[in-house]
């Protein structure tokens, strides 16, 4: 099967990814992709085609977005929010000469990017970082990315656990397995 073209991230960016459990995703399908920045959420702009096969990806679709997909898609947005309130506050209680554009969460938590207009300032940089640091913290996104790939125990997703009851009414473990952390 070839690869979707799909748009991702904040800006808009375009790839061709492949899907991880070879369904051909319609036009306009909310997809969660696995870029090289980590987990993100994506559109399908084009279904595969089979003469594309030499191209090279820029990752996989790992699944159709989900009810609990969306619900995290609203907590990251408000931390977002936050975050982008608190870097300006941050940048003007310092008179630091930067201009915010917008902020970006991805969706496994693990990145948190900061978009300026124009040439970035060091003290911008430093205080970017402490940011994100804090954010990493105060939304326990480490957590969150922990059990999108470990699962919150042994067998989390897998078909054993589920059987004997353990995963079943999980949210965590459904969207770990829904990512393939299957074990």
């Amino acid at each position: 099967m070839g690869s979707h073209l799909v748009r991702y991230s904040l800006l808009g960016q375009i790839g061709r990814f492949v899907a991880a459990d070879a369904v051909c995703y319609p036009r306009n399908s909310r997809v969660i992709v696995r870029s090289d920045r980590g987990l993100e959420i994506g559109v399908v702009l084009a279904g595969p085609k089979q003469s594309d096969n030499q191209v090279s990806l820029d990752g996989q679709i790992l699944r159709r977005m989900t009810v609990e997909d969306d619900l995290l898609e609203a907590r990251l947005e408000k931390h977002r929010h936050d975050a982008f309130t608190a870097c300006t506050d941050l940048l003007s209680q310092q008179s630091v000469p930067a201009v915010l554009m917008d902020v970006e969460h991805l969706f496994d938590g693990e990145g948190l990017f900061f978009y300026f207009l124009g040439e970035v300032p060091a003290e911008a940089e430093r205080l970017t970082e402490q940011l994100a640091g804090v954010y990493e913290t105060k939304v326990e996104f480490r957590k969150f990315a922990e059990t999108l790939t470990e699962g919150c125990g042994p067998g989390c997703g897998t078909e054993e656990a589920m059987g004997q009851g353990g995963c079943e009414s999980c949210t965590s473990c459904a969207v770990a397995s829904a990512c393939g952390s299957k074990k």
